[in-house]
């Protein structure tokens, strides 16, 4: 049964809006209704008009199809969303004390514009105006609040519809035009174009990590062939007997070592960027991306709600066009009004991370701006200073020619072989002392021998 030829819109057409709402916080759910197991209570909130005579909300329903009217957005920045009591899928009920059940949304539209916006003085008191009646400029809603579960909307059709998003999205434009899919309302998204570039500099620093660290380990493996040069040289120079040689090597070893001191310093002072820059690639990076992801979910629930939208339209037009009843619409269309409810809080969700990410970013591309300058700048700081100081280190360490006396050196003379030399000079000389006074001195036999050797 068509809602327009039924005894409830009668009766309800001719209420007085007061008599409606003889109790506020109860509404009296009515035969023809299919609530979809939702609850709803009755209000009213008092909007004072903008500058643009308008009070923030768009309306929808209304005869001659739909029994009820509801509210289909509400605006950013306007006095009902700066009110916060009306929400879509709200039933509008009254205004200003009338009722404005059987009126078409275009009707109600012009119920609220016909109410005329004046300079009020907010010092002076206003006066006491009856039930029913406002200052010029002030429009009083009279809704019935919509409490839908967010759940409950979120059926098996809205999941499928954001992997379709999802599949959409990673196409490019030839292909989804192909598989007849569109993706204009994907494709400008510019924090995508963002993640790309996030992307691309995480790349660029995984780059510079393994640069520093090839070149980190190359510096020490060479610190260390300083370190056993100069111990060799210094070695070399401690068990030199010549002191002008002496010096020369131990200098020279000397300054090998220092040369091993400034590697190592170099590397304590650019090892500390790589911690930073994995700092920014491992903890900086992927926390963005996770508020990235969940960004991108969050505007692929929402453009599956109002993809189901366009889709209930389209039925309802169809179903109008065929002067055909549509069962949803006809008692009071709390499905639609569920899903619009539930693209009202997908919007409020996806427009706060949208701002999270874009300060995010924002605060991602000041650090890497500020932070690779300060890291290459150190990077470049330190290989300059260890150059220098190696430099400097060499310049004063100029010992080359080395004059030695390898005659005299620790390289080919031998201690043990000239004590030996010695001695052997000193038995060839009593040797032949003691043949001179053999030969000049006669010897009797036996006695002679002995006086000789007594006398020795």
């Amino acid at each position: 049964m068509s809602f327009s030829q039924g005894n409830y819109y009668y009766q309800v057409s001719r209420m007085n809006i007061d008599d409606y709402f003889s109790d506020k916080n109860k509404h009296i759910q009515l035969p023809w209704e299919d609530t979809w197991g939702m609850t709803v209570s009755s209000g009213s909130v008092t909007l004072q008009k903008d500058a643009q005579n308008l009070i923030g909300i768009s309306i929808g329903g209304g005869a001659p199809l739909c029994p009820c009217l509801y509210v289909v957005q509400v605006f950013d920045n306007t006095p009902a969303a700066k009110d916060g009591q009306l929400a879509s899928g709200d039933e509008i009920v009254g205004v200003n004390g009338q009722t404005v059940k059987g009126k078409t949304k275009v009707e109600v539209a012009k119920m609220i514009q016909a109410i005329k916006q004046t300079n009020f003085n907010v010092e002076r008191t206003p006066l006491h105006l009856g039930p029913g009646l406002n200052s010029q400029g002030e429009v009083t809603v009279h809704f019935n609040k919509l409490h839908a579960d967010p759940k409950q909307g979120k059926s098996l059709d809205i999941v499928l519809k954001k992997v379709k998003h999802r599949f959409v999205e990673n196409m490019n434009s030839n292909t989804a035009d192909a598989l007849g899919l569109s993706r204009a309302i994907l494709c400008n998204d510019g924090l995508v174009k963002k993640l790309e570039e996030l992307e691309k500099t995480a790349e660029m620093y995984c780059g510079l990590i393994e640069h520093a660290k090839r070149l980190l380990k190359a510096t020490f493996e060479l610190s260390q062939s300083y370190k056993t040069f100069g111990d060799v040289f210094v070695g070399i120079g401690v068990r030199e007997p010549q002191p002008r040689a002496s010096e020369a090597f131990s200098k020279f070893g000397e300054a090998h070592r220092d040369m091993e001191k400034f590697a190592i310093k170099m590397i304590r002072t650019v090892k500390p960027m790589i911690c930073d820059l994995h700092t920014f690639l491992n903890k900086a990076v992927p926390d963005t991306r996770l508020t990235i992801k969940k960004y991108l979910d969050s505007k692929f629930e929402y453009l599956s709600y109002c993809l189901k939208l366009k889709e209930m339209d389209d039925e309802e037009y169809s179903y109008a066009a065929l002067q055909e009843p549509l069962y949803r619409v006809e008692t009071g269309n709390y499905e639609y009004r569920l899903i619009l409810r539930c693209r009202q809080d997908a919007r409020t969700r996806f427009a706060k991370m949208r701002s999270d990410v874009l300060v995010k970013i924002e605060l991602l591309d000041q650090k890497h701006v500020q932070d690779i300058v300060f890291q290459l700048q150190r990077f470049v700081s330190a290989m300059s200073k260890y150059h220098s100081d190696c430099h400097s280190v060499m310049k004063e360490a100029v010992v080359f020619p080395i004059e030695v006396d390898l005659s005299r050196s620790t390289l080919t003379y031998d201690h043990s072989n000239d004590f030996n030399d010695d001695d052997g000079d000193e038995i060839e000389e009593g040797e032949e002392a003691m043949a001179d006074r053999l030969n000049t001195e006669p010897v009797d036999n036996d006695t002679g021998l002995i006086d000789l050797m007594t006398a020795d």
